[in-house]
């Protein structure tokens, strides 16, 4: 028997976690408590090491000692306001000028926001709106750049994303009564919507199996096998 001390601890670590499908029990507790607190001592040890180090301190310092000791101001020196919006996030945990932490919060929500906005909406907005303008047949733009498109398949695609912006929108057009030609136009809106739902689910389901596999081919390949060779 090839007795390996880790295989052991994560084949122990990894059936307490499936033994939740049982029930709730002291195992189970066990193994999930271990993993949030290696978790977070992980992700406090990286983070320490590449935002407080690499990021504010090596560039902080070189810009404090240029100025204390040659009187250059450089653009190291922006690196303080973010080290006090740091400082100020802390006091977060003192009652007394919690409110403080608010004003770095509410600057950091506010750039992520405007941040992820720009990139929404290319992604999702002027993106799906181009290929809904694509010529179903002729040319059309592709990274080699302009060339005549004869597949018909590509045409049928253009069509369906078409007809499933148009269909889809006029679903959520609730100032009509879905009536008529409207209503059955609404009526394939939402197979659309829910093609598109059930596909994401089932990705989401199948990453989801992919580690499940993942788990179950280290007990049955590495931990079994490794007990019996």
């Amino acid at each position: 028997m090839n007795f390996d001390i880790g295989i052991w601890i994560a084949a122990f670590l990894t059936l307490g976690i499936m033994s939740f499908l049982y029930k709730d029990n002291p195992w189970y507790k066990i193994s999930e408590a271990i993993f949030i607190g290696l978790s977070a001592g992980y992700w406090f040890v990286s983070l320490f090491w590449q935002n407080l180090v690499s990021k504010l301190w090596d560039n902080l310092w070189p810009a404090l000692d240029a100025l204390f000791t040659r009187g250059e101001f450089t653009g190291g020196l922006l690196y303080l306001i973010a080290g006090i919006l740091g400082l100020m996030m802390l006091m977060r945990l003192v009652p007394q000028i919690g409110w403080i932490s608010r004003w770095p919060l509410a600057l950091v929500v506010g750039a992520t926001a405007g941040l992820q906005f720009i990139n929404y909406l290319v992604s999702n907005g002027v993106i799906q709106v181009y290929n809904t303008i694509t010529p179903l047949f002729g040319p059309v733009s592709e990274a080699g750049g302009i060339a005549p498109v004869t597949d018909v398949w590509h045409g049928l695609g253009n069509a369906l994303i078409l007809v499933g912006t148009f269909t889809g929108l006029v679903y959520f057009f609730f100032s009509k009564e879905h009536k008529g030609f409207f209503g059955g136009a609404a009526r394939v809106g939402t197979w659309f919507l829910m093609i598109t739902f059930g596909a994401s689910f089932g990705y989401t389901v199948m990453s989801r199996m992919s580690l499940l596999i993942g788990r179950l081919d280290f007990l049955v390949n590495t931990w079994i096998t490794g007990i019996f060779t």
